[in-house]
């Protein structure tokens, strides 16, 4: 989802780092070291403090826990492996085993992913010329660079509710979206993007940010079941409608009773609502459910559009919400209108706009819907990561749907 770095800077990183051998043996605790960046899941300053402070490699597994009770800064502690053993303090802790840890939070697991990256790149005709970086790691991915003599290439493994990335990427081929150059079930490797990550825009990339992704969806409007095959989680109605309702229900304790009272009246709309989105001409397509600035790259020629983990299947305009919360306020009308006219000049029959207004709240609730399934599928250690995301969101659906139930 959505960088951290679109934030404003949360309080300094302190890291502690458990140790343990390929094996999974631990060894032992290193002391409490100050981290460039606050950000939990960029573990490349991680495992830069350790090779300045004590001279050697280690490779970040997971978070096993944190001060705060959400992201970011404060006090955390990873569990990282090392090839061999390294002079390290007594740690009285004890890890514990857990059906959802993802393979690359496991000993021996980044290692396995580096070797199947190395593999592709031999058939390639591709060779690394030094030492992968370990970029990031978290509850929904690990992420590497590994140079070469052309350029670098990124691996990226994910887990599996998201492993139908790579096949998608491949269906995707010649659009403005990563180069592909192996996938095998969550793991992806992918050519390097020259430029810089567009989290700050100005008006016309934002503007040109949006015709990519409406070109995309448009290409892929009446092919839902060929997005079905790839395994792309389905945002249509009756599935959105009865998970919404689903993350109301167990979201309840955590909202005010306003809030209940108004997600109740929504939940209970929702078929009317959907009606009346299905009246607008527009129909389901290919969602890529994190649509933002931050997720495309760029040189100042081109544009690539980047991370497609999170996408669905459902109504274009799923993916106007967040992205307008995220750009600055004088560039969200012009960026809104644009939206419109392009979907206006795409689709004359349709009505876009209405069928914005009615999708609002929606948008909001399967935000929602997507943290909690992220809560059900990650180990406990990283609910951190989300666990106050599913209300915030339906706290937003609430405003939204009182907002449109009102004008």
């Amino acid at each position: 989802m959505s960088d951290a770095q679109t934030q404003d800077q949360p309080e300094p990183r302190t890291a502690v780092i458990v140790l343990v051998t390929p094996d999974g043996d631990v060894i032992g605790s290193l002391p409490e070291l100050p981290v460039a960046t606050p950000w939990w899941q960029e573990v490349e300053p991680v495992v830069s403090a350790v090779r300045e402070r004590h001279g050697f490699e280690i490779t970040v597994l997971r978070l096993l826990s944190a001060e705060k009770n959400e992201p970011h800064g404060g006090r955390v502690t990873y569990l990282a492996e090392v090839a061999q053993p390294v002079p390290a303090e007594p740690w009285q802790g004890t890890l514990d085993e857990q059906p959802r840890r993802h393979a690359f939070a496991k000993p021996g697991g980044p290692a396995a992913d580096l070797a199947w990256a190395d593999s592709v790149l031999e058939k390639r005709g591709l060779a690394r010329t030094g030492m992968p970086v370990q970029v990031r790691t978290w509850s929904l991915s690990s992420l590497w660079r590994i140079p070469t003599a052309d350029r670098a290439a990124w691996l990226k493994v994910v887990p599996g509710f998201f492993a139908h990335e790579g096949a998608l990427l491949a269906r995707l081929a010649g659009e403005p979206v990563p180069v592909l150059l192996g996938h095998d079930g969550g793991r992806s490797l992918l050519a390097e993007i020259p430029g810089e990550d567009l989290y700050v825009a100005e008006l016309p990339q934002l503007l040109e940010m949006v015709s990519i992704l409406i070109g995309i969806q448009f290409t892929w409007r009446d092919r839902v079941d060929e997005l079905l095959a790839l395994g792309l989680p389905d945002w249509r109605e009756l599935a959105l409608s009865t998970a919404i309702a689903d993350v109301v229900e167990r979201t309840a304790d955590e909202l005010s009773a306003e809030d209940r009272a108004a997600l109740a009246r929504f939940v209970h709309s929702l078929p009317e609502r959907f009606g009346q989105i299905a009246g607008c001409g527009m129909g389901d397509t290919l969602i890529h459910g994190d649509f933002y600035p931050g997720n495309f790259r760029g040189d100042g020629n081109a544009l690539t559009l980047l991370d497609w983990s999170d996408s669905g299947i459902g109504h274009p305009l799923l993916d106007q919400p967040a992205f307008l919360i995220s750009v600055p306020d004088d560039t969200r009308s012009p960026v809104r209108d644009h939206w419109l006219q392009q979907w206006s000049e795409a689709i004359p029959s349709s009505d876009p706009a209405r069928a914005a207004g009615l999708l609002g709240p929606i948008a909001a609730a399967c935000q929602a819907v997507t943290y909690r399934n992220f809560l059900d599928r990650i180990e406990p250690a990283e609910a951190p990561y989300h666990r106050s995301d599913p209300a915030s969101w339906l706290r937003r659906a609430a405003l939204l749907f009182t907002e449109n139930s009102n004008s």
